[in-house]
């Protein structure tokens, strides 16, 4: 509720709930439409010169550098923030289902949901595409190339994200098995946006002093994204630190509209900051944005903490609002989201692989690997999860 001159409060008690069985379907809503973003974003990445997705190893085509620039405005900082929301989501969940499950279950559960499918892209899966997608560009290389000999060393595609988010949920699990679980955890309130401006500086340093070392997309083994860390480990943390407040259910108004504005304002400055300061060609440009002790990395870092902050509450408002009931083609594409992540590596791979004899330029390839993409990870998504036993697994 919201008090004269007291700022904004979360009260359990009066926060409406939208829950589908235990699940808060708005949550769930949300976290399908990242899903489809991100396999999007990832298929516009394969033909990028800049890079982030494994097919820009032996890709036949890239972008023009205007086009790389159009799309890097439109759908780039977006990338800055939306791995930050998922954790948040995850955040705001793992207290409420370790309490549920015990720790035993929960940890045997995340192990099995997460590890599994983690290992067996890493061993097998990711491997097999990547040598698929090699052999098409004309080159032999061998498993063990594959495993360590690429710069992203014992690599899982996209299921990094289940890899680093099972490590955080066991060291969370791990913590409260050794303070001594309480049943009634102390409820904690978001008072105001001062409380976000405060994790935003704090997310700023961190930052930018893990990029000191550890620039970002440094490769790691288990390509584990380190240098994504402070944002991921600050937006579990903050699921974590308010799930009892009802900010699950609902974000007040006041804080979505600020946090919203905050989003669009910093979305608009960051393609005119970026021309302002001579930012023309991204594969010449961005080295000095990834780390070391430059005003460049310092920038990067303040943009990506107010855009995950303050995005990902926005985004949780926005789902709140309007992700309050669906249809058959929501529904399944809400079931089959966990599933559609899982399978979007080799999806998007033999896609490309596929298109690769065309005769198109990479503007025309990577919107139609996107399209088709998307629907093919949640069509055979929710084959997998209604049809198969797998559909336990995800």
């Amino acid at each position: 509720m919201v008090g004269p001159g007291r700022g904004i409060l979360v009260n359990v008690t009066v926060v409406p709930r939208t829950h589908q069985g235990t699940r808060l379907y708005s949550l769930d809503a949300l976290r399908a439409l990242l899903v489809a973003w991100i396999i999007g974003g990832h298929a516009l990445l394969g033909y990028s010169a800049v890079g982030g997705w494994a097919y820009d190893e032996v890709n036949e085509v890239t972008f023009m550098p205007s086009a790389e620039l159009v799309l890097a405005a439109i759908f780039g900082p977006s990338a800055l923030f939306f791995m930050g929301t998922f954790f948040l989501i995850a955040g705001l969940l793992t207290p409420r289902s370790l309490r549920r499950k015990g720790t035993s279950q929960f940890v045997s559960e995340r192990l099995l949901r997460l590890g599994v499918p983690f290992v067996v892209s890493a061993v097998i899966l990711w491997p097999l595409v990547i040598w698929v997608a090699y052999l098409s560009a004309g080159r032999t290389v061998s498993y063990s190339f594959l495993l360590s000999g690429r710069e992203r060393m014992f690599d899982s595609g996209a299921l990094w994200f289940a890899e680093v988010l099972l490590i955080f949920s066991l060291v969370y699990a791990g913590w409260r098995w050794l303070a001594g679980r309480r049943d009634n955890e102390r409820q904690r309130v978001l008072h105001s946006t001062s409380q976000l401006w405060v994790l935003v500086v704090t997310l700023v340093a961190a930052t930018f002093l893990l990029r000191v070392a550890i620039p970002a997309r440094a490769s790691a083994f288990g390509d584990v994204h380190l240098w994504q860390w402070p944002q991921l480990g600050a937006m579990f943390g903050f699921g974590v630190v308010f799930a009892s407040s009802g900010l699950a259910e609902r974000v007040p108004s006041r804080l979505r509209r600020s946090s919203g504005l905050t989003t669009l304002v910093t979305l608009l400055v960051v393609p005119v900051l970026a021309l302002a300061i001579g930012v023309d060609n991204l594969a010449a440009d961005m080295g000095p944005f990834l780390g070391g002790w430059s005003w460049q990395s310092a920038l990067l870092a303040t943009i990506e903490s107010v855009l995950v902050v303050f995005g990902s509450i926005w985004l949780l408002g926005i789902a709140q609002q309007h992700f309050i009931s669906g249809g058959r083609i929501r529904d399944g594409a809400i079931r089959s989201s966990f599933a559609a992540f899982v399978l979007q590596g080799p999806v998007l791979i033999m896609l490309a692989v596929a298109l690769r004899p065309l005769p198109a330029p990479a503007e025309v390839k990577a919107p139609l690997v996107g399209a088709m993409g998307i629907v093919l990870c949640f069509g055979l998504g929710w084959l997998l999860v209604s049809r198969t036993k797998v559909g336990r697994l995800l």
